[in-house]
């Protein structure tokens, strides 16, 4: 019973889920490739259609839904109800823009008609993370059917009602039967369906290990991937920035989604000149959140996913200490029921530590001291991740070098890495390639045709 439903406010199991046979996985196969055979021949209004009922029921049950989030992964309800809206929002925007997205592209190169043709693969291998158990799912189920292709399901173990939420939504919508399932399967068997024919690719949200193990399977067998993997994104502030602001989403930033965000602000990097005035309103930010109930409208931080995630991030807390880092704040395990964890910050940050080139998944803020512009960025990119950064300055030649030299798959000028579905998403480095969301996301499993025409 691999598959299970822990409270992580409270340590209970709530729900558990066998996983699947065989025969079973073999009939998700057939159905996922009847269902391609089936949308692929549908017009873009069908498919539009659909695609806007799939939002219509996000936003009528985002209560629902939102609680089971909650219930699953423990991020507050309010955040929780938010990610099922902005998936609803996500459906929209492809259901919307797919058809100019799709449109063949004449391109004039000879005497001949020649253009580009985007065409669906057919079924791709999902593979999801719990940290947002909706929005990781919905940002690839928009795009990928309104191309015409279809979607095997391997959810994050912890939240299995998360999963099967999108397949019962994707089913009312009116899509194919099996244009999404949601599959309970081990590490082992998801290699097996990466390696079947039908399987024409795979998209993988998670750890690098995950990420690597799909890219070498698909490699093997020669199919396409997109890897989105860690983050440990920069978070740059100049002395011309607007302090208070930097501070307010500086806290935001690190402290969005319990702390377990890939593209959360992690390492807070500071000018000397407004270090010690950042650090202290930063403090006072972290010192005023509410850590509880996430059921509650109260509560800014609900507990930490499960028991080992909160342990893992003290012991790296700890371990951090022990090198030469100082706690400014917090950063402490909250005793009693549930994995809760307190907000904190640590300082003198040895570069022989390991918490200097990790990546800490909790609400842990790493700061840093530069004396210029040049420092800062040469600090950003040391580190194996390149996922998202964020730079606060008021100096457009400072923006300029930022946006230029930052190696990472977005640059925030003056806010907080966020995704959008009209933007393209992912990283470089360790952090993964490829790109979901926007064109680049719709086309990433598609077959871009050339042809032409005498």
């Amino acid at each position: 019973m691999a598959f299970a439903s822990t409270n992580p406010a409270t340590g209970e199991v709530e729900a558990t889920f066998d996983n699947i046979s065989e025969s079973q996985i073999e009939d998700a196969l057939v159905a996922s490739w009847a269902a391609h055979k089936t949308l692929k021949s549908w017009s873009m209004e069908d498919r539009k259609a659909a695609m806007h009922r799939i939002a219509d029921i996000l936003e009528d049950e985002a209560d629902r839904l939102g609680a089971i989030i909650t219930l699953e992964m423990g991020k507050t309800l309010k955040s929780a109800i938010g990610e099922v809206k902005k998936c609803a929002m996500g459906c929209r925007y492809y259901a919307d823009h797919a058809e100019s997205m799709m449109a063949d592209e004449v391109v004039e190169a000879t005497d001949a008609q020649t253009y580009k043709k985007y065409l669906p693969l057919g079924p791709i291998m999902v593979v999801m993370p719990w940290n947002y158990p909706l929005w990781q799912v919905y940002r690839f189920v928009a795009p990928a059917l309104m191309a015409g292709n279809t979607g095997l399901l391997k959810h994050a173990s912890n939240v299995p009602q998360c999963s099967l939420s999108v397949e019962d939504v994707v089913r009312r919508a009116g899509f194919p039967e099996g244009s999404l399932q949601s599959m309970f399967i081990t590490t082992d068997q998801v290699g097996d369906i990466l390696r079947d024919d039908r399987v024409r690719g795979a998209t993988l949200t998670g750890s690098e290990g995950a990420g690597s193990s799909v890219a070498s399977i698909c490699g093997e067998v020669i199919k396409p991937t997109v890897l989105e993997l860690g983050g440990s994104d920069a978070f740059i502030v100049m002395p011309s920035a607007d302090l208070d602001k930097a501070v307010e989403v500086a806290v935001t930033a690190r402290t969005q989604n319990c702390g377990q965000s890939c593209i959360a602000g992690k390492r807070f990097i500071i000018h000397a000149d407004i270090y010690d005035e950042f650090k202290a309103k930063f403090k006072v930010g972290f010192e005023a959140l509410v850590v509880g109930d996430p059921n509650s409208p109260a509560t800014d931080i609900g507990p930490m996913v499960t028991e080992s995630a909160r342990d893992e991030i003290a012991k790296q807390v700890e371990n951090a200490i022990k090198d030469g880092a100082a706690r400014v704040t917090g950063a402490e395990v909250i005793d009693g029921p549930g994995f809760f964890y307190r907000p904190g910050i640590l300082e003198h940050i040895q570069q022989s530590s390991n918490a200097y080139h990790e990546e800490i998944f909790g609400p842990v803020a790493l700061l840093f001291k530069v004396h210029s512009i040049e420092e800062a960025i040469e600090l950003a990119n040391d580190s194996p991740f390149g996922l998202g950064s964020s730079i606060f300055t008021q100096d457009s030649d400072e923006q300029a070098f930022a946006i230029n030299e930052i190696e990472a798959g977005a640059t925030f000028v003056n806010s907080m890495t966020a995704s959008h579905p009209a933007l393209p998403f992912g990283g470089v480095k360790r952090s993964g390639y490829g790109r979901e969301l926007a064109a680049e996301g719709l086309r990433a499993f598609c077959n871009i045709k050339t042809v032409s025409i005498s």
